[in-house]
């Protein structure tokens, strides 16, 4: 069992940073992909981002290529997604899963393990 913790969101205005954090209760495997998505109010969760915890080999969706990053702290069993540029449709609940297996999934459905999620609002 896989226990995620996202910390880090918050109330920014559009064209500010922000840097998310998920924590993870036990050490990620080497066949271990962890990815962000997020869910705005009324829509549908959507696919963020994943990261390969081998490799950090990151995938990103084309809506957040160029602005978001993922990286991964391996002695912290830490991800991270660095939110630049925010704008105020990157608002939403953001939420780090984690599934075995190295290939890139976007369904929500194909990711076992879930955090609680954290909210990130950004202002016009």
């Amino acid at each position: 069992q896989v226990r995620l913790v996202e910390s880090g969101g918050g109330l920014v205005q559009a064209g500010d940073s922000l840097r998310l954090s998920c924590a993870a209760s036990v050490r990620t495997d080497i066949n271990y992909r962890m990815a962000w998505f997020r869910q705005a109010p009324g829509k549908e969760r959507d696919f963020v981002g994943s990261i390969r915890w081998s490799t950090s080999v990151t995938y990103y969706a084309e809506s957040t290529k160029g602005r978001f990053t993922i990286s991964r702290d391996n002695a912290n069993n830490t991800m991270y997604l660095q939110m630049n540029n925010l704008k105020p449709e990157d608002t939403a609940v953001y939420y780090c899963a984690a599934r075995s297996g190295p290939f890139v999934r976007t369904t929500k459905d194909a990711y076992p393990y879930w955090g609680q999620g954290t909210q990130v609002t950004v202002s016009s």
